[in-house]
């Protein structure tokens, strides 16, 4: 799985001099979805949050968290997914554009890995697609991270910035095209 770099949105990018963030997706079997991020660089000017027990929590993209867009189908309906370092999860669906958000209902929770030096964090999130294995491919998948520095300033990275404030739920940064191949 090759990583694609993801680049700051101009308004902070020299927030985040000397930090390289990368992410992929996968379909990693037919019902399976595997995310990968990795960060480089000095990461003791950021603020990581600690590890907690793995649950659904709220807010997470108020701190250093991974996140995912996933468009299913050709219609404006979309998931987003969080991953925060502390293992905590989030999952909503949207109906369009920021319209509708809810709790997205998964057959079970996803699996988070995090492994960390001094220099690097990885965080790994593998996850049923459970209700969304009926929908119809390929599937526009946008990532996306959030990092904090340690002054409480954000920092907002994609693969892709459509919009001169950041917005993460446009559908015309969902820049990664997954075809299903793997079914």
């Amino acid at each position: 799985m090759t990583g694609n770099v993801l680049t700051a949105h101009r308004s902070c990018a020299e927030l985040l001099a000397g930090l390289v963030v990368t992410a992929s997706v996968e379909l990693a079997s037919a019902n399976m979805l595997r995310f990968d991020y990795r960060m480089t660089g000095e990461l003791a000017q950021l603020a990581i949050p600690r590890r907690a027990p793995s649950q659904r929590a709220a807010r997470l993209w108020e701190h250093t968290c991974f996140e995912a867009f996933v468009a299913t189908g050709p219609g404006a309906r979309y998931c987003e997914l969080n991953f925060s370092p502390s293992s905590e999860w989030a999952a909503y669906e949207f109906d369009g554009y920021r319209q509708g958000m809810r709790a997205l209902a998964l057959t079970s929770p996803p699996q988070i890995t995090v492994a960390e030096t001094r220099s690097a964090l990885r965080v790994t999130a593998s996850m049923a697609i459970g209700e969304l294995a009926h929908a119809s491919w390929p599937w526009r998948v946008g990532l996306t991270a959030v990092v904090e520095d340690r002054a409480g300033r954000l920092s907002y990275l994609a693969l892709r910035h459509p919009r001169d404030n950041p917005d993460f739920h446009d559908a015309a940064g969902f820049a990664v095209q997954l075809d299903g191949s793997a079914r």
